[in-house]
């Protein structure tokens, strides 16, 4: 197994913390991964991406040319980035903040769906339980116990993301 993952939105976003807790599911499941980030100019509000590399196998870069799957968090970012993504490669949206719906990508109203669920900040979580149910690179259960393990002294945003988390698996 080889997954090549870009995942771009602005700051405050939770693109960083979403990147590492996929390392860290990955990481629990003894596979290879790495994780580049790349922030813009501003921190909250500013451009944010980072490269995520999954493997069976040692990785011999955390640089991605092609990748194998795009979360993009926002329109900018999905133009910055979907050029890039394989022809059979697989591209997750969050609609919410698209002007126009791009066809045949996984389109998630993240940012709605973490509204209704009441903490705007679990927008990264609603995608990444579309993002579990569509790949199957990890088990819904394992991606709970590391994000367990990550916030286990915010139990409030804790119990928030793992709300939105499976919004997201239900999609």
């Amino acid at each position: 197994m080889l997954e090549e993952i870009i995942i771009s939105g602005a700051g405050g976003q939770g693109i960083m913390f979403l990147g590492t807790l996929l390392c860290n599911v990955a990481v629990s499941q003894g596979k290879y991964t790495t994780f580049f980030p790349s922030y813009g100019a501003e921190i909250r509000g500013g451009t944010a991406n980072c490269s995520v590399v999954i493997s069976d196998d040692e990785i011999g870069s955390p640089v991605i040319s092609n990748p194998s799957i795009l979360i993009a968090m926002n329109e900018p970012s999905y133009r910055r980035f979907e050029p890039k993504v394989r022809k059979d490669g697989l591209v997750f949206v969050n609609s919410s903040l698209m002007q126009s719906i791009p066809e045949g990508k996984i389109c998630v109203p993240a940012t709605e769906i973490a509204l209704q669920t009441g903490d705007i900040r679990t927008t990264n979580m609603v995608i990444l339980g579309k993002f579990v149910s569509v790949t199957r690179i990890f088990r819904a259960d394992l991606v709970e116990d590391v994000a367990k393990n990550m916030l286990s002294s915010k139990k409030k945003l804790l119990n928030a993301n793992l709300a939105a988390f499976k919004r997201g698996l239900e999609l």
